[in-house]
């Protein structure tokens, strides 16, 4: 079970001031929008992951997607109900080390923005694992973390991810399509985005 306080703090701690949380900013992820474009589809069953207040859950929503979405924090889902009332999006409280069974290999697409890199290290090839096991066959995930092959990656979060534990996705069935690299301002730490696919 992932440890909840943290990041429930910090939600509680914004009072519904979004700039208070320092991670999130308005509308979707580029990884998404761009993952539209490039590859326009049927709208299907979709599930963000650790969706905050539920900017990218609503986009895909509003472009016909069946979504759900979940965070550990019971303030971040509150909040995302509260920003869209009469959205359709199905929000739940959710660990990521004990999702429910009904989700197991369920979705079209999963989308992960800068999650993995908030579980600590010890932690990280089963939450890989964790969210592989929502992607359906022939399903599509979309992955954006910070990156470092540094071993002292400092005290997080973030813990920017090890590329060698990336190869937990190809153990749990699925395979890299596309990858972008990018620099950050930050020493030793880069920027990961991949799309990948259970075959």
């Amino acid at each position: 079970m992932t440890d909840s306080g943290f990041f429930e703090t910090i939600y509680q701690g914004a009072d519904r001031d979004r700039q208070r949380l320092g991670w999130t900013k308005p509308g979707p992820a580029p990884i998404v929008t761009a993952w539209l474009d490039r590859e326009p589809r049927t709208p299907a069953r979709a599930m963000v992951v650790a969706c905050g207040v539920g900017d990218d859950a609503e986009h895909l929503a509003s472009l016909g997607w069946d979504v759900s979405a979940f965070d550990i924090s019971p303030t971040a889902i509150e909040w995302a109900r509260e920003r869209s009332s009469e959205s359709e999006v199905d929000y739940r409280v959710a660990d990521l080390f004990a999702l429910p069974q009904e989700w197991h290999q369920a979705f079209d697409l999963v989308v992960e923005v800068f999650t993995i890199q908030s579980i600590p290290p010890d932690d990280t090839g089963k939450a890989i694992e964790s969210i592989a096991a929502l992607v359906g066959d022939d399903g599509t995930l979309l992955v954006s973390m910070l990156t470092s092959s540094d071993a002292d990656r400092g005290n997080g979060p973030p813990w920017p991810v090890q590329p060698a534990a990336l190869d937990g996705f190809t153990e749990a069935g699925i395979v890299v399509t596309r990858k972008e690299e990018a620099s950050t301002p930050y020493p030793s730490v880069g920027k990961l985005e991949l799309e990948l696919r259970r075959l």
